[in-house]
């Protein structure tokens, strides 16, 4: 396939992926992310495409290796700055060591269960509890309603509450 016959192709297969990323994470901005990733990994193989087939399949798959792509590396985030906000062992003051051990498991314990949560409650999640977002700046950069900010956010702490309600009862 030529660059200009991809050019007229281009427009339909990254609405695709503006979908796909849509759906996945429930926002524009990690949508255009998608698409822009997506239609980069396109452009890499534009030669090797054939001009006659139909290639919308293949964008939509490329756009999920993308959604999941942007989850991992935010997890892998999420545990560097996590981590990087910890106090360091002897810094509390007046805390025994038991007491800093048990503050390690605990914020162990947060993150897992913040891990378990879908993309876009863990994305408000984070917002609101970790950058101390209020909720209009939230639904200003998420394009999402107060109302349906405060019930995602009510779920996401109830799941996260409940993943650490499990892992307490199992460590007993």
């Amino acid at each position: 396939m030529t660059q200009e016959e991809f050019e007229h192709i281009a427009p339909e297969l990254r609405d695709a992926m503006l979908s796909i990323g849509r759906n996945f994470f429930g926002n524009d901005a990690d949508a255009e992310d998608v698409a822009q990733e997506g239609m980069l990994s396109l452009l890499r193989y534009v030669e090797s495409m054939d001009a006659g087939k139909k290639h919308h399949g293949l964008a939509i798959r490329i756009a999920k290796h993308c959604c999941m792509d942007m989850v991992r590396k935010r997890k892998r985030a999420t545990v560097v700055s996590i981590d990087s906000v910890n106090t360091p062992p002897g810094s509390l003051v007046g805390s025994s060591p038991h007491e800093e051990l048990e503050a390690m498991e605990i914020r162990r314990a947060m993150t897992e269960a913040i891990d378990h949560l879908k993309p876009s409650e863990r994305r408000l999640f984070e917002l609101r509890q970790i950058s101390g977002s209020s909720l209009d700046e939230i639904a200003a950069q998420t394009g999402i309603a107060k109302p349906s900010i405060k019930s995602m956010l009510s779920a996401a702490r109830k799941k996260v509450l409940e993943e650490l309600k499990l892992k307490m009862k199992s460590e007993k």
